[in-house]
């Protein structure tokens, strides 16, 4: 008996049945070459014996040689490319594979995983993730089981590491509802604790307004701002603007054929065409406009329109590709360089943004009274007025901010976000908040509003699915489509995050003009259990 040799983790192991092999590109490329050499030269000798009127039936040795590899080289092609791909069809489940999978799986043929669902037990498929012999991207394809491939997916990755993982839970999440749409390669889930703030009285009606934050004091100062708004009589809000942008970037030949393609972008006669093809792309998408810019021989396309309920990014790339490509036959010479040029823009802080907004701008207000101000806040209508001037305007200013004039909006936003399944990395421009403060009714009240050029949310799509932002999402009464008005539960949405925004403005502000901001912190941001013995 051979004796049993211990493999380092990470190294490829082979038992006893498995030999090293040629990559399969390598291997195809030599039976494509033997395949052709050999019916070439069939073809010569054929030729060569009907000229000499020799039987084609009388062969030499070399001839059934050629036959046989023939034969032998094109078993191989049909096995390799067209047998195993309709085995696999009629033989093992479809599930849904993310587009990300497939993409990595075409690049890397190299590692595509069989085709055959796993029949191995977990350590010996853990075993093989370690190994290299099985891609971790292919386990949920070839477990047929989400929550399996994660379970084995984290082992694997702590076997590789030599990290533990412990309080990392992975038991008790839906993996197979994020598979293929909201998560790759998932190894467990992050708890963040949510918290409530209110009711948020808006626009005559109550919200309780659920917040995903690790911070301490953020939901109970957010829960004082409501306090003090609700006891005033409540806020009201105006959506100004309400459309999801993209922005390709096409390149021509010279300037001068660009700046033909903007004239004809700008010429009214031609947006009702346009806007038809746009909106072939959804039931949903209706194309509001197009603004084109134009650097040297580049030109950046600024489509905005309505999306429904959904954020939109995918519906509005639909309808941008349509008109692309109905673009080429007026300007076959357009070159697409990308279908995001960055004049969009998405999650980056950008003053086109800031200017021209980017899905709901939302204005809201209120008017806080005097003796609210005294008792709920601890401050006076002159200290907010004053400090809201020097910190949130001048201050910005003096620190060359763009769209950040205000004194904590992203800290609401991030936390309803995660709360209710946006995108976290939209929180850059849909924080863009100028806070403005002014005492009102002879000095005695205050009314403070927040504009907020583009907040980008949506209530169907992407995380907004998920059990637990699901959840939140009904808290607010805004879960999913619209049935009576598309997008209407998307734009109340972005009413209650500006609401919820201008809430936390209010509180934070008078802390700091109380002087209370550093003894608040210190309170209820600061844990008193001894955490040194969970550190390692």
């Amino acid at each position: 008996m051979d004796p049993v040799r211990s493999t380092p983790v990470g190294e490829p192991t082979l038992n006893r049945n498995q030999q090293p092999s040629l990559p399969p590109y390598t291997t195809n490329a030599v039976f494509f070459t033997f395949f052709f050499s050999v019916a070439y030269f069939l073809l010569h000798r054929w030729r060569d014996k009907i000229r000499t009127a020799t039987p084609l039936h009388l062969l030499t040795t070399s001839e059934v040689a050629a036959i046989l590899s023939l034969f032998a080289s094109f078993f191989y092609l049909i096995t390799f490319f067209g047998i195993s791909f309709i085995f696999h069809l009629s033989t093992s489940p479809t599930p849904r594979t993310s587009s990300v999978s497939q993409h990595n799986t075409d690049l890397d043929a190299s590692t595509k995983p069989s085709q055959e669902p796993v029949n191995s037990n977990d350590d010996d498929i853990v075993n093989s993730v370690v190994s290299g012999s099985v891609p971790s991207y292919s386990l949920e394809s070839k477990l047929v089981d989400c929550n399996r491939a994660a379970v084995i997916r984290r082992t694997a990755v702590e076997r590789v590491t030599k990290r533990s993982l412990e309080g990392l839970p992975v038991e008790g999440f839906d993996y197979e509802s994020i598979f293929g749409q909201c998560c790759e390669m998932p190894i467990g889930f992050v708890q963040v604790p949510v918290g409530v703030a209110g009711p948020l009285l808006l626009d005559g009606k109550e919200y309780t307004v659920p917040m995903a934050t690790t911070e301490g004091c953020l939901v109970a100062s957010t829960n004082r701002g409501c306090k003090a708004i609700y006891v005033s009589g409540g806020a009201s809000s105006v959506i100004l603007r309400d459309g999801m942008t993209r922005a390709p970037v096409v390149r021509f030949g010279s300037a001068k054929r660009a700046a033909q393609l903007k004239l004809y972008l700008e010429n009214h006669d031609n947006f009702d065409s346009l806007s038809v093809v746009f909106n072939k792309s959804s039931r949903f998408a209706r194309l509001q406009s197009i603004k084109p810019a134009i650097a040297g021989k580049n030109l950046y396309i600024r489509f905005s329109c309505s999306t429904g309920d959904a954020m939109g990014m995918n519906m509005v790339s639909k309808g941008v590709q349509n008109v692309l490509d109905f673009l080429h036959s007026n300007f076959p010479d357009m070159d697409v360089i990308g279908i995001s040029g960055n004049y969009c823009s998405d999650k980056k802080a950008a003053a086109v943004n800031w200017i021209e907004g980017r899905g709901k701008s939302v204005v809201c207000e209120a008017v806080i009274k005097e003796e609210v101000v005294k008792k709920v806040l601890k401050t006076s209508v002159d200290a907010l007025v004053e400090l809201n001037m020097l910190k949130n305007l001048t201050g910005s200013a003096i620190a060359g901010a763009l769209g950040g004039f205000n004194a904590h909006a992203s800290n609401i936003v991030s936390a309803i976000y995660l709360a209710t399944g946006q995108d976290p990395a939209q929180n850059v421009e849909s924080s863009h908040c100028i806070t403005m403060m002014e005492a009102v009714n002879d000095g005695k009240d205050i009314h403070i509003s927040v504009t907020m050029p583009s907040i980008e949310v949506g209530t169907v799509g992407g995380g907004t699915q998920l059990a637990s932002q699901s959840a939140c999402l009904n808290l607010l009464g805004v879960k999913g489509a619209s049935k009576d008005s598309p997008g209407a539960n998307s734009r109340r949405l972005a009413t209650i995050v500006a609401g919820s925004v201008l809430a936390g403005e209010l509180s934070l502000m008078s802390a700091i003009a109380a002087g209370q901001l550093v003894k608040s912190h210190m309170k209820y941001n600061r844990s008193s259990r001894d955490i040194g013995k969970n550190v390692s």
